[in-house]
């Protein structure tokens, strides 16, 4: 079967991958709101440095099994989603499990993902208009039978996100190409949060001189991992425009 993969498809195919493992390390635009949750004990950047270590080490190592496992067993035809698009349906019970976990992981990194664009949004509209109380009020609702427990709701907040999650729900199923476009955000998100800004950050704050030894090796890297998005970016571009030669709305194509 591979011969039906021509070497300019498996080229764009191996560009498209690469999008997609740039998707999986673009955290970074997280990782100062995780950070202010923290305790000061131990101190923030230590507590973030370990945890960075571990889930990046831990998505290194489960996305390269992934990855090896299903090239091994399907070569270039390999599914986007192992589950679903194997072929496999047995045993029901252990695909079942499986699904279950992909939607508890799915729902969480949606929220993760949203909150900077929630916050974004709810910040710039209080500044905008904090004399409408639809915005900034928050209202207090008692929960029944549980002894005067309260929660604080903003109709607002509750109005505004659920308009965003069906708008982007809606758009994913009418533009279902889910690799290609995870590819393609990966690829235009990658360099810039994930590697350019951090590095020029860390430039400025550590005062690292210019055309050192340091710097250079900095600038190097941020190069490097910028042929890497163009590539990747190249690769995703390809792939989404074979995937619309068989478009059809509302069927999912991994």
């Amino acid at each position: 079967t591979s011969a039906t993969v021509s070497e300019a498809e498996r080229f764009w195919r191996i560009c498209q991958a690469i999008g997609d493992i740039a998707f999986a390390y673009a955290y970074s635009t997280d990782l100062d709101c995780m950070q202010d949750t923290l305790k000061s004990s131990p101190a923030e950047n230590k507590a973030m440095k370990h945890a960075s270590f571990v889930g990046v080490s831990t998505t290194t190592v489960f996305y390269l099994l992934c990855g090896c496992v299903g090239y091994a067993a399907f070569r270039e035809h390999a599914p986007g989603d192992l589950l679903s698009g194997s072929g496999f349906d047995h045993p029901v019970w252990l695909l079942n499990v499986a699904n279950v976990c992909m939607a508890i992981h799915l729902i969480g990194a949606y929220q993760v993902f949203a909150q900077p664009i929630f916050s974004l949004v709810e910040s710039s509209c209080r500044q905008r208009w904090p004399e409408v109380k639809f915005v900034t009020m928050d209202h207090q609702i008692t929960i029944p039978f549980l002894g005067g427990t309260s929660f604080q709701v903003n109709w607002f907040r509750v109005v505004w996100r659920s308009a965003y999650v069906a708008v982007t729900t809606v758009f994913a199923t009418v533009l279902p190409f889910f690799n290609v476009l995870l590819a393609l955000i990966g690829a235009a998100s990658f360099w810039p949060l994930t590697v350019y800004f951090p590095i020029e950050m860390y430039i400025a704050r550590a005062k690292v001189l210019k055309f050192s030894f340091s710097w250079m090796c900095l600038q190097a890297l941020s190069l490097v991992c910028l042929l890497v998005s163009l590539v990747a970016a190249a690769g995703s571009v390809a792939g989404l425009i074979q995937s619309l030669k068989t478009y059809r709305p509302f069927k999912n194509e991994v």
